[in-house]
């Protein structure tokens, strides 16, 4: 198999995973661990691996107990051996699944619910892992330095007719100094719609709120609640402009999910504050500093 159709599988590999529940994803994280560890990437593989011990790297993460979901991996500095102790993890979850459950309930807590945690530990730190280690083995070793883009401390908020959803939403992430952008209190200046999300998405993360407004079905189907049409367009735009790993979808009651995004990951805008901590996490694996106690107010 050459490089090219190696990390597709890969890539299906993940979105599967993203797709998966607490009941199936056993199946998506032992084909990940096969697909690492092939013969073709064995020669990539193994210099990342060489000399690490990922049981005692993860002793050493052991603490003596905290607020429930603050718990935090301390990853080394130096990114290669990040990304070969993420691999260690991958084999160790693809040998026993039961562990990534384990491990997101510890480090990825987003609430009570297994599949919660699960799709944290994919989105904040399987699907990096995929991009990085694809980088890492098409350059050998040996990527371009960047530079450390700034991060925008606004936050675009995509939302339909819930107003409600909406202001809960901002003065969230107010409370932990973020700045929400909402589009109809943006100055339209004779623009359209689209011309008014483009001239104010210089944002670092987008929020998308997907909540029951409208109705539809396939032709001659049975009508089912879903998201107003101008909140996918907006989505995918920014999933387009800000990469899937700055995009967090909050669901809200019963919403039908076009197939299209099948593989993006939602989280469930509930009656209580576990998207609160969901959305907190997403921020901060996109690189946010998150005051833990605003949070968990």
């Amino acid at each position: 198999m050459s490089e090219a159709d190696l990390f597709k599988e890969i890539d299906n590999a993940l979105l599967d995973l993203q797709a998966a529940t607490s009941q199936s994803f056993s199946r998506p994280i032992k084909r990940l661990g096969q697909l690492i560890d092939s013969d073709e990437l064995k020669d990539a593989v193994e210099p990342l691996v060489q000399d690490l011990d990922l049981e005692a790297f993860l002793t050493s993460q052991e603490s003596d107990g905290g607020m429930l979901g603050s718990e935090e991996i301390d990853w080394p500095v130096d990114d290669r051996k990040t990304l070969g102790l993420t691999l260690l993890l991958i084999r160790k979850f693809a040998a026993s699944p039961g562990e990534l459950i384990d491990f997101g309930h510890t480090y990825y807590y987003a609430g009570n619910k297994h599949t919660a945690n699960l799709h944290a530990v994919v989105r904040q730190l399987l699907i990096p892992f995929g991009r990085d280690f694809k980088t890492y083995v098409l350059t050998r070793g040996n990527p371009t330095p960047k530079i450390p883009p700034v991060i925008s401390e606004k936050v675009f908020i995509v939302h339909g007719h819930d107003g409600e959803a909406r202001e809960t939403v901002a003065r969230f992430l107010s409370l932990i100094g973020l700045e929400p952008i909402i589009l109809h209190e943006q100055a339209s200046r004779g623009r359209t719609v689209i011309e008014k999300v483009e001239a104010n998405s210089d944002v670092g993360f987008a929020v998308v709120l997907l909540t029951p407004d409208d109705v539809g079905s396939a032709k001659g189907g049975a009508l089912e609640p879903r998201a107003r049409q101008n909140v996918l367009l907006e989505l995918g735009y920014f999933i387009a402009k800000l990469g899937r790993e700055r995009v967090c979808s909050l669901k809200r009651g019963t919403v039908e999910i076009p197939s299209d995004f099948a593989g993006v990951v939602w989280e469930a805008m509930d009656i209580g504050n576990g998207w609160k901590q969901s959305l907190a996490r997403e921020l901060q694996a996109a690189g946010y500093r998150i005051d833990w106690n605003k949070v968990m107010r």
